[in-house]
């Protein structure tokens, strides 16, 4: 019997075996009748320690603090738009991508004289 990865030929003719579901000694050829024994692979646990792949990503997953700088906290920009509540012509946005990539932004707008806020989906 000959073993390629998980499938299994018979010696004599060749023929695919049928898997070793009762894990027996021998598998029988169903077109030749030959007995050939069981050489496939068994089954096989492999464990590594994470240290074995070592990654700058993983490493700043599992720190308890996170240091962010200046550029990676949010900045809003000043656009011309007419506040809905006071009338401010001047109004503090900035976007996130909060569905899915092919849809648009969503803009989150502040006035920056009486705090109104509300967004829109771009």
């Amino acid at each position: 019997m000959a073993a390629i990865g998980s499938l299994v030929f018979c010696t004599d003719c060749g023929n695919l075996l049928d898997s070793n579901v009762g894990r027996q000694a021998y598998i029988e050829c169903v077109v030749c009748g030959t007995q050939n024994k069981d050489t496939s692979s068994k089954v096989v646990v492999t464990s590594s320690k994470p240290s074995a792949f070592p990654s700058t990503l993983r490493t700043k997953l599992r720190s308890d603090v996170h240091e962010m700088s200046e550029s990676d906290m949010q900045t809003d920009a000043t656009i011309k738009q007419t506040c809905e509540k006071c009338g401010c012509d001047e109004m503090r946005y900035y976007t996130q991508q909060l569905r899915s990539a092919d849809e648009g932004t969503t803009i989150f707008y502040t006035c920056p004289q009486c705090g109104h806020k509300w967004n829109e989906n771009n």
